[in-house]
C-alpha cells in the first residue's frame, strides 16, 4: 500500500461491511479472513503492528466474538499491537470488534457506539388470516414454536419473552465484559510501556450502553475510543506503538480461487418469483431467528 523502503512492516486488515459466520464464497467467512490474515501477519518476523481497518454496522454475536478473541489472542500471543481505526461506521459489532485492540482511533464523526444486542423478526399471522392459510403444527413442547412468526399474539407464552430476554441480556453482559477487559488491558499497556494520550473509560460510560449511536467525539469522552483522527493518523500511532521510524505498509490479498473462475463464467438465469421482507437483509446474511451486535438501522 505504501512502500518507504523499509524492513519492517505494518500490516492493514480490512473489515467492511456486515459481520457474519456465513461463508459468502468457497473463500470462507469474513471470520476465516480476518484469521488467516492474523496468522500470516504472526509468521511475517518483520510485521510489527496491524491496523485493523473497521467500517461495519456490527452482525452476528457468535462472528463478532470470534473475531474479537482472534484479535485478543494474536495480541497476547505475538505482542504486536493492533491499532483499530474507524471509519464512518463502527457500531454495535463494529465497535466490539474494535474493544480489545491496544489502540482505537476514530474520526469525529465516525458513527460508532450502538453497545447492545437485537432479537429481531416478523409476526405475519394476520397476514395468513387475511389470506385464509392456518397453520398446521404438531410439536413436541409448548415452547418448540418460539418466535414463529405464525402464532397470534395472544398465543405467545409469557416464558417466551423471559426465555429470550434471559438470551439477550447474556449476550449484553459480555458485550460489556469485552470492552470493560479490552480498554483495562490496553489502559495497563499504555501504563506499563509509557505511552501518553491514550483514554480510559469514564465513569458512567455504561449510561452510553444503551444501544444509542454516539460520534467518534463522544465516544472519545465515554472513553471508548483513545484519540480522533483519520488512518494516516492510526499509521503515526502504529509506527509508535511499535517503536518504528519508517515501515512499508502492506495489505494481504487471497490468491484467486475456482469459485473466482467460475464467476467469469456467469450464470443461467433462473425462473423463480422471489418475495423479500424490508429487514431480514438476505444480501447481508443476516437470517432471523439470531441474535445480533448490529444497528437497528441496517436491520429495518
Amino acid at each position: 500500500l505504501e512502500n518507504n523502503h523499509a524492513r519492517d512492516k505494518v500490516a492493514v486488515i480490512e473489515l467492511n461491511g456486515v459481520i457474519s459466520g456465513n461463508a459468502s464464497s468457497l473463500r470462507g467467512s469474513i471470520v476465516d479472513s480476518i484469521r488467516d490474515q492474523l496468522d500470516r501477519a504472526a509468521d511475517d518476523d518483520h510485521v510489527k503492528a496491524v491496523i485493523l481497518r473497521v467500517d461495519s454496522p456490527g452482525g452476528e454475536v457468535l462472528a463478532s466474538d470470534e473475531i474479537y478473541v482472534a484479535l485478543r489472542t494474536f495480541q497476547t500471543s505475538n505482542d504486536i499491537p493492533v491499532i483499530a481505526s474507524m471509519g464512518s461506521l463502527a457500531a454495535s459489532g463494529g465497535y466490539y470488534v474494535s474493544a480489545p485492540c491496544r489502540w482505537i482511533v476514530a474520526h469525529p464523526l465516525t458513527l460508532t457506539g450502538s453497545i447492545g444486542v437485537i432479537f429481531h423478526g416478523y409476526n405475519y399471522r394476520g397476514l395468513m388470516d387475511k389470506l385464509g392459510i392456518l397453520p398446521d403444527v404438531v410439536k413436541s413442547g409448548k415452547l418448540k414454536d418460539m418466535l414463529s412468526g405464525e402464532q397470534r399474539p395472544g398465543d405467545v407464552l409469557p416464558e417466551e419473552k423471559v426465555i429470550l430476554n434471559d438470551l439477550v441480556k447474556e449476550s449484553f453482559d459480555r458485550f460489556k465484559q469485552v470492552i470493560r477487559e479490552g480498554r483495562k488491558w490496553s489502559a495497563d499497556q499504555n501504563r506499563t510501556e509509557g505511552v501518553k494520550g491514550g483514554q480510559e473509560l469514564s465513569a458512567d460510560w455504561e449510561d452510553s450502553a444503551d444501544g444509542r449511536i454516539l460520534s467518534g467525539a463522544q465516544a472519545l469522552k465515554a472513553g471508548l475510543v483513545d484519540e480522533l483522527g483519520d488512518f494516516d493518523k492510526a499509521v503515526d500511532r502504529a509506527l509508535q506503538l511499535a517503536r518504528l521510524k519508517s515501515a512499508n505498509i502492506i495489505s494481504y490479498q487471497a490468491p484467486p480461487s475456482l469459485g473466482d473462475f467460475l464467476g467469469l463464467l456467469g450464470r443461467a438465469p433462473a425462473s423463480k418469483v422471489q418475495i423479500e421482507l424490508p429487514g431480514l437483509l438476505p444480501e447481508a446474511g443476516l437470517a432471523p431467528g439470531r441474535m445480533y451486535f448490529v444497528s437497528p438501522l441496517h436491520l429495518r
